[in-house]
């Protein structure tokens, strides 16, 4: 085992604190705990790191009297407006599952109220603000058609140039106008440079939902294991609700084995070990002997202690602008993740022409491919244009 794995939580909220220790199910917690709490910012927190279905189901059970009403009253009301949120996801979850198996399109969900009731039993102890779900690439157009034929209007968001979409970005975002509905259409796990499955090869390791009338299919364990400490660590870690689900994830029976070859094979074991750590450190996870070769070395510690930038503040990386400080810092950690094949394979990435290119110097499409021996030219007009402005 790692001797070194104690974090330092001496910058972290004391109603962070609190609100883990909760989370652990430590009911029996001292009066102190309840002392000098900035209710409002507790509130915040539990907000921010959508863990309040879960915070609230504990509270209830022995520590309601010990919290201001107010809070309480506030507690109800958003636990009761994700039950209702998360139930209208299922329903969409299975009138999705229908139209896509009538159409002959493997698809599997990646997070939602699959996965709430997958880890945790029930539906209403996770939140869930949209649907994620994974298709083959090849499918993405049918899949559009059938989507903007329920209605549902994509986000053209995505600014691409040379097809740089099918490797720089991993989805689609829809949006239905009458009931609010938000899908994402994934093509990878993960942004490039990351390295995953195939979509054949999670569709062959899949697994039948409990919960749907309808067939219904989320990854296996072992694959589910490596989305969520990937997609945890490239957000790092910034919402707690992440690393909870890892938490209840390894309270099942893993093949930790099978686990360690996926991960290695894909170059993210260390990212494995750092999501062990956190949740150990945070959550009071157990780490067994199975779970041993994935903290060895100094590596996933160290990334572990990266990622307590992220909980010391209210970090939160999906509304732009993002600070400068934060955006700097969760670049740099970004890179830090990566393997050294991972790094090259993102240096290289940058020689590809962007975007911005084509807004600096626009030329036909027939064209594009001069892009890259402009690449270097295009960049420094760019920062020259940056300094002269007022």
């Amino acid at each position: 085992m790692n001797k070194n794995m104690d974090l330092k939580v001496t910058k972290i909220p004391k109603e962070l604190k609190l609100i883990l220790k909760i989370i652990k199910g430590e009911n029996e917690l001292s009066k102190e705990w309840y002392v000098d709490i900035d209710w409002d910012l507790f509130l915040n927190l539990a907000l921010h790191h959508r863990l309040y279905p879960l915070l609230y189901s504990e509270l209830m059970k022995t520590e309601g009297y010990l919290i201001p009403s107010h809070i309480s009253k506030s507690f109800y009301h958003y636990y009761q407006q994700n039950t209702y949120r998360m139930l209208h996801l299922y329903g969409e979850m299975e009138k999705m599952s229908r139209l896509f198996n009538d159409n002959k399109i493997r698809h599997l969900f990646l997070k939602g109220p699959i996965l709430a009731a997958d880890l945790y039993g029930d539906i209403s102890k996770r939140t869930s603000g949209d649907l994620d779900i994974l298709v083959c690439i090849e499918d993405l157009n049918r899949v559009n058609e059938l989507l903007e034929s329920k209605g549902y209007e994509k986000d053209e968001y995505i600014l691409t140039v040379l097809n740089d979409w099918k490797w720089r970005h991993h989805h689609f975002t829809y949006y239905h106008p009458s009931h609010g509905t938000k899908i994402e259409v994934h093509w990878r796990l993960n942004p490039a440079p990351s390295k995953e499955p195939t979509f054949d090869e999670l569709w062959s390791r899949k697994k039948k939902s409990s919960i749907a009338s309808y067939p219904t299919y989320i990854m296996g364990d072992e694959d589910l294991f490596f989305f969520l400490v990937t997609h945890g660590a490239r957000h790092g870690w910034s919402r707690l609700r992440w690393l909870v689900d890892i938490h209840q994830m390894i309270k099942k029976n893993l093949k930790w084995d099978r686990i360690y070859d996926l991960l290695r094979k894909y170059q993210s074991d260390h990212i494995g070990g750092q999501s062990i750590i956190l949740a150990n450190q945070l959550l009071g996870t157990i780490i067994t002997k199975d779970m041993s070769p994935f903290i060895k070395g100094n590596r996933p510690n160290r990334l572990a202690k990266e990622s307590m930038f992220y909980l010391e503040q209210m970090v939160n990386l999906h509304t732009e602008p993002v600070p400068n400080e934060i955006a700097k810092y969760h670049k740099k950690h970004l890179f830090s993740l990566m393997s050294f094949q991972q790094k090259s394979l993102y240096i290289l990435s940058m020689l590809h022409p962007y975007y911005t290119d084509v807004e600096t110097l626009p030329l036909p499409k027939e064209f594009h491919f001069l892009y890259f021996p402009l690449r270097p030219f295009l960049w420094i007009l760019r920062k020259t244009r940056k300094h002269t402005l007022p």
